[in-house]
């Protein structure tokens, strides 16, 4: 399916496991440069590999988003590398 979201940048909190894993991926399946995020540094970087070995940028940042600061510094990274932020999903589970 082509969603229009080639070189669009996401960003996908929670990316780092499940649903917000599997969103992220297809993110990338449709072209879109995503931005990983979560609370285990493994998992973020394991999830950000995965997304780079499919040919698009990939942002990882560790973050909490229960934390202010954290997101404040999410979207500040995020501008930073991309300029521009295009698509934001949510997804958040406590493991």
């Amino acid at each position: 399916m082509d969603l229009g979201l080639k070189g669009r940048v996401a960003l996908v909190t929670g990316s780092s496991s499940g649903i917000g894993r599997a969103i992220a991926l297809y993110l990338v399946e449709e072209g879109a440069h995503v931005v990983v995020t979560g609370r285990d540094e493994a998992r973020v970087n394991s999830v950000a590999k995965e997304v780079e070995a499919k040919g698009v940028n990939v942002l990882n940042v560790l973050a909490d988003i229960t934390v202010v600061e954290d997101l404040d510094r999410m979207v500040k990274a995020t501008m930073d590398r991309f300029g521009r932020l295009d698509i934001l999903v949510t997804s958040w589970g406590r493991s």
